[in-house]
């Protein structure tokens, strides 16, 4: 199972890595070629079309094919979309095969997640968990951080293309080396497609909440912390580098929420995030007076924000295998998407009315509902087995 493991790390390391290479550039070349930004705006919106068109069915896909024979369907299928546009001119086209691509992200996000999740053993799911989370969030650095030293090197933008073309074929080799698991071909009585996902969100509804809080602060909020901070007189530069922040708590967060979840138990560890989510919006108001402290304010949001959506994880590890595993990853999955698309609507429109007093409010208003939900929420789903004491209690 550890080959397995490192196996899928590495995969999905140089897949994303290659993705956020290739979506940038794709959008650069599209305003080269002298497209308005709107039309850009919804080329770059086909992609998150396919994710969420193919996310309610990811567990059918799964029981059908077995999740080994999908992880690697969902790493062919961007490689040959990706090909064919650098073989194209057509954007129509593109923008098809961009669509393709999306829905084949969705089954790769889903199907990793929850693969991760079963092959990791129980005493250790939270660190394992935490560090394929931590190891996602670099290749959202990573990525673009090679676009821009290879084309600040003076290399054609068609050569970077099929680079990473090459990144995601490297994946696809890799993804070879993860082992069948046959628990996604037993009928293990759960449902597949939207009963299967309605069954997951009936179980344990606080964990999808958890879901919708951390994408609206985790992810979301990326969106709109640079016109927060030109709100509160930032310049671009410094603005900018709210997100930076935000990008840097959910990194160096993760593997230390994951080892918390193995000592002493997803739900106190849910609570912590939470309420260190709350904590940090009630420090908005003070902005004003300590410039600095919006910085601290970013760095936690994204740790608070990705440690929710990591024990969430976690939890529905211990919870399902198998078809039932996939499923609930996929609510999780959707739920996180929700808060990522919410945050950037209603943080701008906050943002309008009132950086000063509208932007907080909307944004304590989350909070508090992440932690009441947390807190007050049934749970019904199998219980997951509670912290070992020691490594070797199993």
């Amino acid at each position: 199972m550890r080959g397995g493991l490192i196996a899928l790390f590495a995969a999905t390391f140089l897949e994303l890595c290659g993705l956020f290479m290739y979506g940038p550039l794709l959008l650069f070349t599209l305003k080269a070629r002298g497209l308005e930004e709107a039309w850009i705006g919804l080329f770059g919106a086909v992609q998150w079309l396919g994710m969420a068109l193919a996310t309610p069915f990811t567990a059918g896909w799964v029981r059908r094919l077995g999740a080994r024979r999908a992880l690697l369907l969902a790493a062919a299928v961007p490689l040959v979309a990706y090909a064919g546009i650098n073989l194209s001119d057509a954007v129509p086209l593109w923008a098809l095969l961009y669509l393709i691509a999306g829905m084949a992200g969705a089954l790769r996000w889903i199907v990793a997640e929850a693969m991760v999740a079963e092959l990791a053993p129980p005493e250790r799911r939270g660190r394992i968990v935490g560090l394929f989370e931590t190891m996602v969030g670099l290749t959202f650095v990573v990525g673009p951080a090679c676009l821009s030293a290879l084309t600040g090197a003076g290399l054609e933008a068609s050569w970077i293309r099929w680079l990473a073309v090459g990144l995601l074929a490297a994946a696809l080799l890799l993804s070879l080396r993860v082992p069948a698991l046959h628990s996604h071909l037993e009928d293990d009585g759960a449902r597949p497609g939207l009963s299967g996902i309605l069954d997951a969100l009936r179980a344990a509804p606080a964990v999808m909440a958890a879901g919708l809080i951390g994408g609206f602060f985790e992810a979301g909020l990326s969106s709109v912390l640079p016109l927060y901070g030109l709100a509160i007189g930032l310049g671009a530069a410094l603005a900018a580098l709210l997100v930076s922040a935000s990008g840097l708590g959910s990194a160096v967060m993760m593997v230390p929420v994951g080892e918390l979840v193995d000592r002493i138990g997803r739900q106190a560890v849910w609570k912590l995030c939470a309420l260190v989510n709350l904590a940090a919006t009630l420090l908005l108001p003070w902005v004003g007076e300590a410039g600095a402290l919006a910085w601290l304010i970013a760095l936690l949001w994204g740790g608070a924000g990705g440690g929710l959506y990591t024990v969430a994880m976690i939890d529905i590890g211990h919870r399902h295998q198998g078809v039932a595993l996939v499923s609930a990853t996929a609510v999780l999955v959707m739920s996180y998407t929700l808060g990522g698309m919410m945050a950037p609507a209603l943080g701008g429109m906050a943002l309008q009315w009132s950086p000063q007093t509208g932007f907080p409010l909307l944004l304590a208003a989350w909070a508090l509902a992440g932690v009441l939900a947390i807190t007050l929420m049934p749970d019904r789903g199998p219980r997951p087995p509670r912290p070992a004491r020691s490594a070797t209690s199993d």
